[in-house]
């Protein structure tokens, strides 16, 4: 069964984490609506790099512009099979949005397959969905995740980490096991 997936993203959102994952899910045949909050089918997102070069954090630098194929104010979560919250910046602002934070745990409250990456952990600890539950995400996010009442998961890069309808990873270097990971329990 093909499945209908939302995925909410937003300006500077990290580019390979919103690009790869909405390429490949369709790429397997499910369809993915790709939304920002204030924005409409046709619209874009500015996408930014993150990249590991032995800093002490991550470097940034401009990506593409992803073009959103649905609109935010039209969309029903009741209408959707799967959740997609990719990381970058974009989670930092979009957690404080009430509309953004109920559409995330509509797919929470009816157990629905949701993955999640990278800094896509703020909007999961923003919406109070992560109480018991094991998440991963960029290490920066790990004070996020055990204050909302999860357990974060420290895993390497690479891997991701499944829990339940919940697959989160890392960053980017994680997507062959975060999508395999989903793709599973889709």
């Amino acid at each position: 069964m093909m499945a209908k997936i939302l995925m909410i993203t937003g300006d500077f959102t990290e580019d390979y984490e919103t690009m790869v994952p909405f390429q490949t899910l369709l790429a397997c045949g499910h369809s993915v609506d790709a939304v920002c909050p204030g924005k409409k089918a046709g619209d874009k997102v500015k996408t930014a790099i993150h990249d590991f070069e032995g800093d002490q954090t991550y470097s940034e630098k401009p990506g593409h512009n992803f073009t959103l194929n649905a609109d935010f104010a039209s969309v029903d979560p009741a209408h959707y099979d799967a959740l997609v919250v990719p990381g970058g910046r974009a989670p930092e602002y979009l957690r404080m949005d009430p509309d953004v934070l109920a559409k995330v745990k509509h797919f929470f409250d009816e157990g629905k397959p949701v993955a999640a990456i990278c800094h896509g952990a703020q909007l999961l600890a923003a919406a109070g969905v992560l109480k018991g539950r094991i998440c991963s995400a960029y290490p920066a996010c790990a004070y996020e995740v055990t204050a909302s009442g999860g357990t974060f998961a420290e895993i390497a890069v690479t891997e991701a980490v499944t829990d339940g309808n919940l697959v989160t990873a890392p960053a980017w270097p994680a997507h062959p096991a975060w999508l395999k990971q989903f793709l599973a329990i889709l």
